[in-house]
């Protein structure tokens, strides 16, 4: 067969095969045009969600949020002798914060902690008319150190915890998280803790304060309430919200021996608690360690009938979900 016949033949033949195939199409049904797929960061958020992925993180976590950025001046901290620690809050515009609103008595709250959760101290620093804030401070000892500010902008609708990492130089010996307990001791004082923290929820944890085997009722007020406390997770230090129930003056809360709090905690683990109270004119910080566990599975309810899965399980449209990934 010469050259041209052959090839007339196979043009026939691929003929002969484009009209099976779409004979064998029309039979079936037409095949669907596949769906857009859509990478995992570019998923769109329901009406009325943050569209920001930072929203789901623990505060402090973060050196930004919300435009706002905590900017430290001083770039470690002093051991032993105290020196001038300055840093400012940047705002959206890029020009350092200057209005506030009055959280807990004042515009900013400074917290400062090593890595290994010890050395804890909240103090509060004070603000010049060009936004910068300044404290003297000092650290007991060598380490890596984070540094949270927690403040509300004036105007934002929701308070802000920024934290960054600052050195303190010299020799670091890290010192072990001390275990779960349920009792702290300070400077004679005795407080105990009832309570427990539930990964995913809200809890209520009460402290009371006894000295020499008495129960305290005449604590004072401190940053509007009768005690204020601090939880910070182990490993990442997340800085958790912590409210305290009532507030002196409201002709209800008593003025001790118990402080009433609510925790949220996100997670399993260990976390360390650092309660701020007043008495006899000074503050004090008596400090824990818990640990939280998963709260109970909700009661299934009896009255709906078990649903019979079906023989073959139905793909999702989008695939997810089918490799065990799900969205949280």
């Amino acid at each position: 067969m010469n050259t041209p016949t052959k090839l007339g033949a196979f043009g026939l033949g691929l003929a002969v095969v484009f009209t099976a195939a779409l004979g064998l199409g029309r039979a079936f049904g037409p095949t669907p045009a596949p769906a857009a797929t859509t990478a995992h960061n570019d998923h769109k958020p329901a009406t009325g969600q943050n569209t920001t992925a930072t929203a789901a993180l623990p505060a402090g976590l973060q050196v930004t949020q919300d435009g706002y950025r905590l900017q430290p001046i001083s770039t470690e901290l002093a051991v032993g002798e105290p020196r001038p620690f300055q840093f400012r809050i940047d705002g959206p515009d890029g020009a350092p914060v200057t209005g506030y609103t009055v959280s807990h008595d004042k515009d900013l709250h400074l917290i400062v902690v090593r890595r290994d959760l010890s050395g804890f101290q909240h103090v509060h620093p004070e603000r010049a008319a060009d936004g910068t804030w300044s404290i003297p401070l000092s650290v007991a000892a060598a380490g890596q150190y984070r540094v949270f500010a927690d403040f509300q902008p004036a105007g934002h609708s929701d308070g802000l915890t920024l934290g960054a990492d600052l050195p303190a130089r010299g020799d670091y010996q890290p010192t072990p998280l001390p275990a779960p307990g349920r009792t702290a001791t300070v400077d004679g004082y005795t407080v105990t803790l009832t309570g427990d923290l539930k990964a995913g929820g809200s809890s209520r944890l009460t402290l009371s304060v006894s000295k020499d085997g008495a129960p305290v009722t005449d604590l004072q007020p401190y940053l509007g309430a009768y005690g204020h406390l601090v939880a910070l997770r182990d490993a990442d230090l997340a800085y958790l919200h912590v409210h305290p129930d009532g507030e002196p003056g409201d002709g209800k809360t008593a003025a001790g021996p118990d402080i009433v709090f609510h925790a949220d905690v996100p997670s399993e683990g260990a976390y360390r608690l650092y309660l701020d109270f007043q008495h006899g004119g000074k503050v004090r910080t008596a400090e824990f360690t818990a640990s939280a566990g998963t709260p109970p599975a909700p009661t299934t309810s009896t009255s709906s009938p078990t649903p019979v899965p079906s023989a073959t399980p139905s793909p999702s449209a989008s695939g997810h979900g089918d490799d065990g990934h799900t969205h949280g």
